[in-house]
């Protein structure tokens, strides 16, 4: 590598799988000394793919499998990687960045992509760190922690050490309490059962994954997990911790006390009550900060527009003008990784605009509804947008009138709905003026491919809602719907579509390992890897038409 004269220092905190994203787009500056780039990582491991973590921890996935980058490559081409330290503190005024050990390293453009840590509920028998305005540990290791780790028998599910925890559990057979029925809890819980643990979700509300299903799909979602063997036990507010000693003296997780008395037994306490963003090294830089570090639409800190921030720990929101209203925007991190590999797709090419003037300066791309899908064998799930309006609500109506008033199409929202919970099947579709707003779909999979096709594209549903459904009948006929059409997305997370595995099968990779390599479609949440399949056995003996490449 020979550096440019006037080559810019541009440092990057965080190697999780957005930050080694932002390095691998990056390698082409480095490589020709435009840029000099170093990585600060507090884990000592390269960077892995957090998202599929608990594929890991049950025993589904080795460690290989999780890589997402090539650390070697990048340290050829001149990247300094610095793992397993932590940056202590931003000194803006000097442009330096201090690490706990003790040294300083100069930037010109710094860029922050610390992630999220997982929420630690307020629980009596379990010590809550309150991070306002306090410094990172000089302890790598310790920076979640802080030095009160959680009691012995309870974890969360955010790194390697924390799958290993899980993954003993899972081996032997042991009962896992679940606290928290989110994605990643009912995933986990669903993955452990099938594995041959014992295991229990326990949440406060009425339903699993009340943030992303109606009641009607949260149902059917709940019942089709207790015939998978899970224990699901909901209305259920936790509110301490029951010990017992183990040999060496050491108090150790025993029952889940919940607020109507209820003791929930088990050998591992799985907290999965959500993330927050790391922003305290951004707040004691007096950065502005909310949820997330607050970056505009160019993902520079509304502060220092040196620094910019990118995937769970970046709140993107318009600066406020001078004399604007000072609240804090609404809104906050996206938290899936889809959203923050494009930021780091971005960001890394805007980089090399301004550099050395190639390419071409594009906004970053609004962002989209988010696909919410849940991983586990023989349950499928698929939320996505507006799911809240109910068939006979009329508060549908009055969010259609405030939608006039606001300058929207006034036409009234329409909800169809069907459901069969004996089978664990449900659709429920919200459109206006017959565009589909948002659904959800239970064990269906290939209307929930059909209906994400139809929401992507903003197409008009069929008038008799029926025939969607026929999608997972005993006729199904693939040539009927356009799941397979050449620009229909299949990996969310990476934007890849039909015809770009289309293209890649005829180059010579018909296997979801070598489809995954060549366009990186699975190397993200991992729930596209049937539609993959479906891709490669559709197209198999066919050629895809010319031009169909996404």
């Amino acid at each position: 590598m020979s550096e440019h004269r006037n080559s810019e220092h541009i440092v990057l905190v965080g190697y999780g799988p957005v930050g080694a994203r932002f390095v691998d787009e990056l390698l082409p500056l480095v490589r020709q000394g435009a840029a000099i780039l170093t990585v600060v990582g507090a884990e000592s491991a390269d960077a892995y793919n957090r998202v599929l973590i608990a594929e890991y921890a049950v025993g589904n996935a080795d460690r290989e499998s999780l890589d997402i980058t090539d650390t070697l490559a990048a340290r050829e081409a001149g990247v300094h990687l610095r793992l397993g330290l932590s940056v202590t503190a931003i000194l803006r005024s000097r442009r330096a960045v201090s690490l706990s050990d003790d040294t300083l390293l100069r930037y010109d453009r710094l860029v922050l992509a610390t992630g999220a840590r997982a929420n630690v509920p307020t629980l009596d028998g379990v010590t809550r760190v309150h991070r306002d305005r306090q410094a990172p540990p000089a302890d790598a290791a310790t920076l979640d922690t802080s030095g009160a780790p959680l009691p012995r028998g309870v974890t969360v599910l955010r790194d390697l050490d924390d799958a290993q925890r899980v993954l003993a559990a899972v081996t032997a057979g042991a009962r896992i309490v679940v606290l928290g029925a989110g994605v990643l809890g009912v995933e986990i819980a669903l993955a452990a059962a099938t594995a041959g643990a014992q295991a229990c979700v326990v949440y406060h509300g009425e339903i699993p994954m009340a943030r992303n299903l109606d009641r009607g799909g949260g149902s059917v979602l709940a019942q089709s997990a207790r015939r998978a063997g899970v224990t699901m036990v909901n209305h259920s507010r936790a509110e301490s911790l029951l010990f017992h000693e183990d040999d060496d003296g050491v108090d150790r997780f025993d029952a889940l006390i919940c607020a109507d008395g209820k003791q929930i037994h088990g050998d591992l306490l799985l907290l999965s009550c959500g993330v927050g963003a790391r922003i305290e090294l951004a707040q004691l830089a007096a950065l502005p900060v909310s949820t997330g570090i607050l970056v505009d639409e160019n993902l520079q800190s509304w502060g220092d527009p040196r620094i910019y921030a990118i995937g769970d720990c970046a709140h993107v929101a318009p600066a406020p003008r001078a004399g604007a209203s000072t609240a804090l925007p609404s809104g906050g991190p996206s938290g899936l990784i889809g959203p923050g590999w494009r930021q780091a797709d971005w960001l890394a090419a805007r980089f090399t605009v301004e550099m050395v003037g190639r390419g071409a300066a594009l906004p970053l791309a609004a962002s989209v509804s988010a696909v919410v899908m849940l991983k586990s064998e023989g349950i499928d799930v698929v939320s996505v947008g507006n799911t809240g309006a109910d068939p006979w609500d009329r508060a549908a109506d009055n969010a259609s009138i405030d939608a006039h008033a606001a300058g929207c199409s006034g036409a009234p929202l329409s909800v169809s709905q069907w459901a069969d919970p004996e089978h664990g099947r449900y659709v429920k579709m919200v459109t206006r003026d017959g565009i589909l707003e948002g659904f959800v779909c239970v064990g269906m999979p290939r209307t929930a491919a059909e209906l994400t096709l139809l929401f992507e594209r903003g197409s008009e549903l069929p008038a008799d809602r029926s025939v969607l459904l026929r999608y997972d009948g005993p006729d199904y006929e693939p040539s009927a719907g356009s799941a397979f059409d050449p620009g229909a997305t299949v990996c969310w997370c990476n934007g890849v579509t039909v015809g770009a595995i289309a293209d890649s099968a005829a180059a010579g990779n018909t296997s979801v390992a070598c489809i995954s390599s060549a366009t990186r479609a699975g190397t993200g949440c991992g729930g596209c890897k049937m539609r993959i399949i479906d891709v490669l056995e559709r197209f198999a003996t066919s050629e895809p038409a010319a031009g169909t490449a996404g």
